[in-house]
């Protein structure tokens, strides 16, 4: 089950914003109608710009989580090596906002390398690309998230090695999940 919140107000910040996540996340799993058909061992976050920012927030909050998605992230927080939550970082090349140099990468740098993270920066895109149909988004975010949350395996393929000749990507790294 996949859902989506808006934030209280445009002007919450990462942290706040991480909060939030994992509020709906209690509601759902522990108030809601759905609750008992959800498996609350078998969860994650994602999160655009400030949300990206959440994301990262709330996986340090909940090591417990799965996995964590940050797209294009912006947070004043740029060390999150407590983080132990499978986490692949989507920046944009020429992201005028929260700029890869300034964001994504040291995110992606501050994580510990253990559990698996991963880098994947798009190719000429701006800070927006998370807000239009995206292929290579959908693409690794759907590997990342069936491979963590699902513990399937058969997604690592997408993931590890890492891809090459796609035009799309302009930078990937990664610590290369393990079975």
């Amino acid at each position: 089950m996949i859902f989506t919140i808006d934030t209280l107000t445009r002007y919450d910040q990462p942290s706040s914003r991480g909060d939030q996540l994992l509020a709906a996340l209690d509601y759902l799993t522990q108030r809601s109608s759905v609750r008992t058909r959800i498996d609350a061992s078998r969860l994650g976050v994602m999160g655009h710009s400030m949300g990206g920012g959440g994301s990262l927030e709330a996986s340090k909050d909940r090591p417990a989580l799965q996995a964590a998605i940050p797209l294009t992230p912006w947070n004043t927080t740029k060390n999150w090596s407590g983080n132990r939550v499978p986490t692949l970082i989507v920046g944009a090349q020429n992201d005028s906002v929260a700029s890869v140099t300034t964001h994504a990468e040291p995110f992606y740098n501050s994580l510990p390398s253990t559990p698996d993270k991963a880098y994947l920066e798009l190719a000429g895109a701006s800070h927006f690309a998370p807000n239009t149909s995206n292929t290579t988004i959908a693409k690794y975010s759907i590997s990342w998230l069936k491979r963590f949350i699902d513990d399937d395996t058969r997604y690592e393929q997408f993931l590890c090695p890492a891809p090459t000749g796609d035009r799309a990507i302009s930078e990937y790294r990664d610590t290369c999940p393990s079975s």
